[in-house]
């Protein structure tokens, strides 16, 4: 996102400004989420390390399918999952210091947008409480989660997982660059390590996220049960 299409939100400049509920684009298949939300992705779909391509920083994200803009997560008539990350929710709004910016060129805006970013008097509305709310955690979890992967990289407990998959159709999928928590290496350390982790909460999200890869044989499935129907 280019810095000089973004604006500040601002209750003169955007007072007629509507917003849909959803984000208004296609579900990406692998969506950055955050530590506190780990045990809610975890029931649904595997958990995930990965290096931004710019940056080489690790950082978690939920996969939901195997392929770009592949859903294979189960959703409700109005197309939304169980697990709703953060990274989603505030697609059109961003975290700007002690701000909040809006790209006003994004979808979220366009037309069918419904609810109001402002009351009459200038307050925020409900709609943008709840957004604020949203960046607010999502900030927050950021540098949690940063905080977390380091942790685990200094104890060497990251590895790189390899997921080959087969369809009955003949198709091979290879996923590659994703990483998750060595249980080896967290079975191997010693008892001061482990209680730290434990005491910082650590621990549990590093068995969340290795945990979470139970998932990949469920949407595997799922994929195969489409595949065969002709979906």
């Amino acid at each position: 996102m280019a810095l000089e299409q973004l604006e500040i939100l601002n209750n003169e400049v955007h007072k007629g400004l509507h917003m849909r509920a959803d984000p208004g684009m296609p579900h990406p298949s692998f969506v950055m989420t955050v530590i506190g939300e780990f045990a809610a992705a975890a029931c649904i779909c595997p958990i995930f390390l990965a290096k931004a391509p710019d940056t080489g920083e690790f950082y978690a994200g939920a996969l939901f399918g195997f392929q770009p803009d592949e859903m294979l997560v189960e959703q409700d008539s109005g197309g939304w999952t169980m697990f709703q990350p953060l990274e989603l929710q505030r697609q059109g709004f961003y975290a700007a210091e002690e701000h909040i910016a809006i790209d006003p060129t994004h979808r979220r805006f366009g037309p069918g947008a419904e609810f109001p970013l402002f009351e009459d008097d200038g307050t925020p509305s409900n709609a943008l409480r709840r957004m604020q709310r949203t960046i607010g955690q999502l900030s927050g979890g950021i540098d949690a989660t940063r905080n977390f992967i380091q942790e685990l990289l200094r104890l060497g407990l990251v590895e790189p997982v390899d997921i080959a998959l087969e369809f009955d159709d003949g198709q091979n999928l290879t996923l590659d660059g994703l990483y998750t928590v060595s249980r080896d290496n967290l079975n191997d350390l010693g008892d001061d390590d482990i209680v730290a982790l434990f005491r910082n909460g650590y621990l549990q999200a590093a068995l969340t996220l290795a945990n979470s890869l139970n998932q990949i044989r469920v949407l595997a499935r799922r994929r195969n049960d489409r595949l065969t129907a002709g979906i």
